[in-house]
């Protein structure tokens, strides 16, 4: 295998951070909104409630009629009519009377409290009030639950159904968010069958195309997985082409065994540019960084393990970048179940199981299937430190 330089991991992050991939935005109907990222802050534009209205079923008085009242001095008042949740109301309450009110109905005017009604005693057209009630009792103040001109969301939030209800709270029936990064997705070699597929002699069935696909879709992208190309120049030309004419990323797995990637290295020279062709790591060596018509184009390992350890190392920083992500990166710390060593001189990615705050290495190599499977996130190990002991405090990178 040859690489036209083995470059350190820092070097192919700025490459990535060099590509000129800017976010898009788009404005869409609340309903197709779950799941998408806001890409500019949220103010409310009304009041809520937009009204003083009753928070219990009872009667709408002027506090200060009830000041006086008293179990040995009630206080009659008149009911002078009622009002409904979905009302205007058109009664004004005076001195010495009540209006019935449902909860939710906009407060008359003349009223500034409402005394629940199981708190008083109705006898005919009058309320019988035994305790004096307070300015504000029953009520919910306009504004009181969310004031106009206050900052609902902030740039950059993933809206869950908590945040589309408050949105729906104040009306707001389109937002703008971040727009989904396409991501074309392309297996390569002739040993892989899609699933479903009878398998021949010496062919295993492709795990990287779902895996990648769904990887992006996680993240809150749009994916398309294009097929598989044959070693042969044509058929993966022709899906590179494919690929850009549809998509803002194209990401390749597989093919480092049998020459295809010289193959590969060769078609995104001739179709535009290769800017990285090897990293200094483990696993995940053999990796290509290029870009054609403008559009960034990666080759990744065909192994599952490294394939999606330098999609989470390299793609998915820049699909963070596009939903408006960056730095939420999920990570915690667990103590190393026992020690393991490293090849001095190379960064190393080790896959690890996390048991609690436990970190299990996982050492089925990186062809294992159940090595990516079993698998919560990988640790790193510097190339200047050949082991790491039990018991030793690591920071995990979590898939997903």
């Amino acid at each position: 295998m040859a690489f036209l330089k083995v470059v350190p991991l820092e070097k192919a992050l700025d490459v990535v951070n060099a590509l000129p991939l800017k976010p898009k935005t788009e404005d869409v109907p609340l309903e197709e909104a779950l799941g998408r990222t806001l890409a500019e802050d949220v103010i409310s534009p009304m009041d809520v409630p937009p009204f003083d209205r009753a928070t219990v079923d009872g009667y709408a008085v002027r506090a200060e009629d009830t000041f006086m009242a008293s179990e040995a001095n009630p206080v009659r008042l008149r009911v002078v009519g009622e009002v409904h949740a979905g009302e205007a109301p058109s009664i004004t309450v005076g001195e010495g009377e009540s209006v019935y009110i449902s909860t939710g109905a906009p407060l008359p005017k003349g009223a500034d409290a409402v005394i629940q009604f199981e708190d008083v005693e109705r006898v005919g057209n009058e309320i019988i009030v035994a305790k004096p009630a307070y300015p504000g009792m029953g009520v919910m103040k306009k504004g009181a639950d969310i004031p106009k001109g206050k900052l609902l969301l902030k740039k950059g939030t993933v809206l869950g159904f908590k945040e589309t209800a408050l949105l729906s709270a104040v009306g707001i029936a389109r937002v703008r968010v971040f727009r989904r990064p396409r991501v074309a997705v392309i297996s390569t070699g002739n040993e892989i069958v899609l699933p479903g597929q009878p398998l021949n002699a010496g062919q295993i069935y492709d795990i990287n195309g779902r895996a990648v696909a769904d990887a992006v879709r996680e993240m809150g992208g749009e994916a398309r997985f294009l097929g598989i190309a044959r070693d042969d120049l044509e058929s993966l030309k022709a899906l590179i082409l494919e690929a850009v004419e549809w998509a803002d990323i194209v990401v390749l797995s597989g093919g480092a065994s049998g020459g295809m990637r010289d193959l590969t290295a060769s078609i995104i020279s001739e179709l535009g540019e290769v800017l990285i062709h090897g990293i200094a790591i483990q696993p995940g060596k053999p990796t290509i960084i290029g870009v054609v018509k403008g559009k960034p184009v990666f080759g990744l390992p065909g192994y599952p393990t490294s394939c999606l350890t330098n999609f989470t190392l390299l793609v998915a920083p820049l699909l963070r970048r596009l939903l408006g992500r960056e730095g939420q990166v999920r990570k915690v710390r667990a103590r190393l179940k026992h020690k393991v060593f490293s090849v001095k001189g190379r960064r190393q990615f080790l896959p690890v199981k996390l048991e609690r705050d436990v970190a299990v290495p996982i050492l089925k190599g990186s062809g294992a299937v159940t090595s990516f499977i079993d698998a919560d996130g990988f640790i790193e190990i510097p190339e200047n430190v050949e082991s790491l002991d039990e018991g030793e405090v690591v920071e995990v990178t979590l898939f997903g």
